[in-house]
């Protein structure tokens, strides 16, 4: 069968631009899928909760020599490529402050340092960056040992109408995009990472984003893979009603899935049932590098994962500029491709992302002790403090600083807080139990919030 000419097109330009035979392997697939635009989507009808999980708490902890060899086999690797530009940052978000002078690569080495002391383990830090952030995040780190990194990579962005790679001489740069974290297996081999890592001996790998600081490694996890001869686990939480976005997992045809909201059909209203999808992807994943290796001995582009298409403009900054889709994947969703892969159910201190100000609030402040180990231990009472402020004037990190400028609340005893309007706090506020502010106003010293 003839080969689509946008497909030849947006091939040659990814080959010319230097791209690995696995990348465009994977690519080709991705191109492949979009000409089936119902290929990746999953019916609730089709699909059936999962009942049976392992649970970290049930796994025993290995004997400490034992610890210490398995986990100088281990590789901790974390997603570093984004510039935080949601949050109005023009650096790394990884580089934002967390704790007074310690930013989130700061508190993952320390976090990375103390497990390699305890257990006299290598346990190497390897980044996934992108081009952006690469020199600004391994300047950051020049002061910690064992850490290393590779690039993400990248592929052109398509012409929603025909598909074929768009073109935008004002910024040519504009002109491609990263394909999802799910460029991960790819990305390892076309760097020379995966060969690397297993000629130094190292056979696991433990994957997280980088502003998920809950993410820390567990040496029983690390022995359940080994024992069990696991090839793939995903740390999944119980759902809430505030995952209702997030991807669920389930089974089809036998296998466990994620169905992430890209994949579910018109008019299929099950994909917030939280009740019957008990268990959700953190983003925390287990990965057999040698079984890695060999899927893609078999298949350069493995393992396979469902297309996600993100619908943009050209210039993100522009919207009457140029449609455009981006193909992308996640990398959780190999979970469905791998044989023997399994789901593990974790506690929710291993899952605490820090997607936005209102997140990034609550670590800043005393519900969260950082100790000498890295470890963010949660201090609050009961489920923890939601936050939620005016996203006209909190969104972005400048905003959200100027209102905060002695730092931020007491919430340790919060439940909630909710900011509408122009609220400015001053220095040691304390919010108790459910407290919700509205501005114009500035709340003095000292100030005791609660009630409405």
């Amino acid at each position: 069968m003839d080969t689509p000419g946008y497909v030849a097109a947006t091939l040659a330009k990814s080959e010319k631009d230097g791209a690995h035979p696995a990348e465009l392997a994977a690519l080709r697939r991705r191109l492949e899928q979009l000409e089936q635009p119902r290929a990746g989507l999953l019916s609730g009808d089709d699909l059936e909760p999962l009942d049976d999980v392992t649970a970290l708490e049930d796994l025993p902890e290995p004997p400490a020599e034992r610890a210490r060899e398995i986990l100088d086999r281990l590789v901790v690797v974390k997603l570093n490529g984004g510039l935080g530009t949601s949050m109005g940052l023009t650096g790394p978000k990884s580089l934002l402050e967390v704790k007074p002078g310690r930013s989130f690569l700061d508190i993952i080495a320390t976090q990375v340092t103390a497990v390699r002391e305890r257990y006299h383990a290598r346990l190497p830090l390897l980044l996934m960056n992108s081009a952006a952030t690469r020199g600004p995040s391994l300047a950051a780190l020049e002061r910690y040992d064992g850490v290393s990194d590779f690039l993400q990579g990248r592929e052109p962005k398509l012409r929603a109408d025909d598909h074929f790679p768009v073109e935008w001489p004002a910024d040519p740069e504009l002109e491609w995009c990263p394909p999802g974290h799910g460029d991960l297996y790819t990305a390892l081999t076309a760097s020379g990472k995966l060969d690397e890592l297993l000629d130094a001996g190292l056979r696991w790998c433990f994957v997280s984003n980088s502003d998920n600081l809950g993410a820390t490694v567990d040496v029983r996890l690390a022995a359940w893979m080994e024992d069990e001869q696991v090839p793939f686990a995903m740390e999944v939480v119980r759902g809430t009603p505030a995952d209702r976005k997030g991807g669920h997992l389930a089974r089809h045809e036998g296998r466990v899935v994620v169905r992430e909201t890209a994949q579910v059909p018109d008019g299929d209203t099950s994909f917030t049932d939280v009740e019957r999808w008990r268990f959700y992807n953190t983003n925390n994943l287990w990965i057999d590098l040698e079984t890695l290796r060999r899927l893609q001995r078999d298949d350069p582009g493995a393992p396979v994962l469902p297309l996600i298409v993100n619908h943009k403009t050209v210039d993100p900054k522009d919207a009457s500029s140029t449609p455009v889709v981006q193909l992308e994947t996640a990398m959780g969703a190999a979970i469905g491709s791998i044989d023997g892969a399994r789901p593990v159910l974790v506690p929710r201190t291993r899952f605490a992302p820090v997607k936005t100000t209102n997140d990034l609030l609550v670590v800043r402040s005393d519900a969260y002790e950082l100790g000498q180990d890295g470890q963010m231990r949660p201090v609050y009472e009961g489920r923890g403090p939601v936050v939620t402020l005016d996203p006209e004037l909190f969104k972005l990190m400048p905003g959200f600083e100027q209102r905060f400028p002695a730092g931020p609340p007491s919430l340790r005893r919060a439940t909630r807080l909710t900011v509408d309007g122009d609220v400015t706090f001053g220095a040691n506020v304390v919010v108790e139990g459910e407290a919700h502010v509205t501005g114009p106003r500035h709340i003095p010293d000292g100030e005791v919030l609660q009630g409405g």
